[in-house]
């Protein structure tokens, strides 16, 4: 039995669902309680000219490689090929306030009472109340139904910012990396923590693409999942790129992020010993990327997430060039990332918020 719904799904008119695929959509069945409603949009990865196979009475839009060099010309190779980054493609397209992006090996948890757990529904949820970055609330998230900000919050804070990214978990097969499913084969997540969080401003956090909703208007330029894949020499740190470089900038636009709730069933785990040769440079390098988005910041000028963007892009070039002339290349991409985001999207081509960034 799937969970009831609400007459009316929300921000039915609002949303994209973005799917990245090499394989027919069958998961899609379980998920039609819950999608069902809404536009999907699927990024066929791979060889354009196999069929992919989607279950009838879905609202969707399917693209291939071909479709993305049509549309974006000379830019087109700022989309990764070969790797689910192409998903990145889908957000640029969209023309939704919303997008909710999933992985097609994930399919409907069930929380501890057995009831089958509406992911969409609680990204959604998280979405819509604010954030608290400027200050952690010991009871979580204070606007959830039941709790509260606690003594000593301050009032002046409790009005929070809007929320840009909604960041879900997974039950069973846990986001870890090569070397980590290697010693803990068997490691399975079973523990279902009844938690949404914001987390605190000036703290990075490694962003899994697979259970993820952000506000496209509020953010969507900075979701960016690089250059990876077929030709690079690094993958699985598409997600991880575009949570650093999007965290850094809602923190300067004062810009809210949570984490926790929803949880979907992850299905099974990729192979450890391809996963290690995708990530291997990714590990090590990692050690110089971190400190370089702990430290980087943002001039007052830049008041939209797209000069934010660029001004990273600079900052990449100059200080992680020399650790690999692939990041020269990765900051060309970024610049053409938003060259082609504004191209498509004319009417929010100054992604932003009124207030410009936080004092």
């Amino acid at each position: 039995m799937a969970a009831s719904k609400s007459s009316t799904p929300l921000l039915k008119d609002e949303l994209d669902i973005v799917i990245p695929t090499i394989r027919n959509l069958d998961f899609l069945e379980m998920w039609r309680p819950f999608f069902q409603p809404y536009h999907l949009i699927i990024v066929q990865d791979g060889d354009p000219s196999k069929v992919i196979k989607v279950p009838d009475g879905f609202d969707y839009e399917l693209y291939n490689r071909n479709d993305i060099n049509k549309i974006l010309g000379p830019k087109a190779n700022c989309i990764s090929f070969k790797d689910s980054a192409c998903r990145c493609f889908g957000y640029m397209v969209s023309k939704k306030k919303y997008i909710f992006t999933i992985d097609d090996d994930c399919f409907v948890a069930k929380d501890p009472t057995g009831k089958e757990i509406n992911a969409l529904e609680q990204h959604i949820k998280n979405l819509l109340s604010p954030s608290t970055p400027f200050f952690f609330n010991t009871l979580y998230d204070p606007y959830r139904d039941g709790t509260d900000f606690v003594r000593g919050y301050p009032f002046s804070l409790r009005e929070g910012v809007p929320t840009a990214v909604s960041h879900g978990l997974w039950l069973n097969i846990p986001d870890y990396d090569a070397p980590t499913q290697l010693v803990k084969p068997l490691e399975r997540n079973t523990r279902y923590v009844d938690t949404v969080m914001t987390i605190p401003k000036g703290t990075l956090f490694p962003m899994c693409g697979m259970n993820l909703a952000f506000n496209r208007e509020l953010i969507g330029p900075a979701m960016y999942f690089g250059l990876m894949g077929d030709g690079q020499p690094i993958g699985r740190y598409d997600d991880m790129w575009a949570g650093w470089c999007t965290k850094v900038i809602c923190d300067h636009l004062g810009l809210g992020v949570k984490t926790g709730l929803p949880y979907i069933w992850h299905s099974k785990a990729s192979n450890p010993f391809v996963n290690l040769k995708k990530e291997y440079k990714g590990i090590y390098w990692q050690e110089e990327l971190i400190p370089f988005f702990q430290s980087l910041t943002l001039p007052k000028d830049c008041t939209t997430v797209q000069k934010c963007y660029i001004e990273i892009s600079k900052q990449v070039k100059l200080k992680l060039g020399k650790v690999d002339d692939y990041f020269n290349k990765l900051a060309d991409a970024m610049l053409k990332w938003i060259e082609a985001w504004d191209e498509l999207n004319p009417s929010g081509a100054s992604t932003g918020v009124p207030n410009g960034p936080a004092k």
